[in-house]
């Protein structure tokens, strides 16, 4: 009787064990995307649709190399 009684707790701290270490082994990796949304800081050229989808504005005039003033 004793040893059917030590084979369930045995058990019952393997499956503990199992579950214990199933759950700590997983783990997530997060990626982000380059940080600043606006054409003029990043070297990366992107269409002036595109930046303006991003800005949220109306015109994508403003992000066109020809429309920009020179200074």
């Amino acid at each position: 009787m004793n040893k059917s009684r030590y084979t369930k707790v045995a058990v019952i701290i393997m499956v503990i064990l199992f579950v214990a270490i199933s759950v700590l082994s997983c783990s997530t990796h997060v990626h982000s995307g380059p940080s600043g949304n606006s054409s003029q800081s990043s070297n990366k050229k992107i269409p002036p649709g595109q930046a303006k989808k991003m800005s949220g504005s109306k015109s994508a005039k403003a992000y066109a190399p020809g429309q920009q003033k020179k200074q």
